[in-house]
């Protein structure tokens, strides 16, 4: 729902302007990486899904998580140190000097260098932390019908990747448990074939919820976009292709639907959608509906 936002749609829109103009004009010159195909699909027809290396992601991480350490841990220490300092028996510059010696520097130093390095090689180095990924993980295909996993047990022998594909209404849905370090219930959606070994975890898609709703909502949005007789979901993210699905078009040719509507959409307004669509998902009554499969096969644990 919230990637592509409408200002950052706005903002692609006019580089594509920008970016036409200048090949007319013989002046444009392509930014780093732009050649590099990094696998993944969000169009009318597929749903493909690519993930980059552990090693890509592993500066990402450190210059997200050092950042945001920092900046959660530094007033929460300075709070901490202001409230114990009065009952010190040092004076208050030692009582600082040996917390900033012995604790801070390591509380806060850790993550303010993480961050401050895993920026400058994210921003400044990109051929050195980016590599792309071998090949998509998994796609879900509207025009199709058809799921089709991505297996990379052969690819550092032969350099193949092998493609296991199946109908879409072959695969059931299952909430995934599992403990996070904290010991808390977490939920993901896992998508398995009814009759081969074929599983596709979607927790690299998004982060598994200590609430079963969002995995539903999930679900529900793979549904509904596998659906060739109802519309597109209508998020942001496919507004640019719903004119090239017959179902989607039509859809919006009988509705009155604006072809702009999210792109043109101001900050205020799509907040306010955001919380709405939160509210529907947390509303979800996914299992409160007939399980109609249950009169066709029977479950084992």
């Amino acid at each position: 729902m919230e990637d592509p936002k409408p200002k950052s749609m706005r903002f692609w829109e006019q580089s594509e302007k920008e970016k036409a103009e200048m090949k007319a004009n013989g002046t444009y010159v392509p930014r780093p990486l732009e050649h590099i195909d990094l696998h993944y699909k969000y169009d009318h027809e597929r749903f493909r899904f690519a993930q980059l290396p552990f090693r890509s992601q592993f500066w990402l991480y450190m210059k997200g998580v050092g950042k945001w350490a920092f900046i959660i841990l530094a007033p929460i220490t300075t709070l901490a140190h202001l409230t114990v300092m009065p009952t010190s028996v040092e004076t208050p510059w030692d009582f600082t000097y040996d917390l900033l010696v012995n604790l801070y520097s390591w509380m806060l130093g850790i993550p303010l260098l993480c961050g401050v390095i895993g920026h400058i090689i994210v921003n400044y180095f990109p051929k050195f932390w980016f590599r792309p990924p071998k090949g998509p993980l998994w796609e879900l295909n509207r025009r199709t019908g058809l799921v089709t996993f991505f297996d990379y047990k052969h690819f550092k022998k032969d350099g193949v990747i092998d493609e296991v594909s199946a109908p879409f209404y072959e695969f059931d849905a299952y909430i995934v448990t599992s403990p996070d370090r904290q010991g808390l219930a977490m939920n993901g959606l896992l998508l398995a074939h009814r009759y081969r070994n074929i599983r596709i975890n979607f927790n690299n898609l998004i982060t598994p919820d200590n609430t079963t709703q969002k995995p539903c909502a999930l679900w529900d949005f793979l549904q509904n976009f596998m659906d060739i007789s109802r519309p597109l979901p209508d998020i942001p993210m496919y507004e640019v292709h719903r004119h090239l699905d017959p179902v989607t078009a039509e859809h919006d040719r009988k509705t009155g639907r604006e072809p702009r509507y999210w792109i043109d959409m101001d900050d205020d307004t799509f907040k306010t959608k955001v919380k709405e669509m939160l509210g529907r998902i947390d509303a979800i009554d996914t299992f409160g509906r007939p399980n109609l499969m249950a009169k066709h096969v029977k479950y084992v644990d």
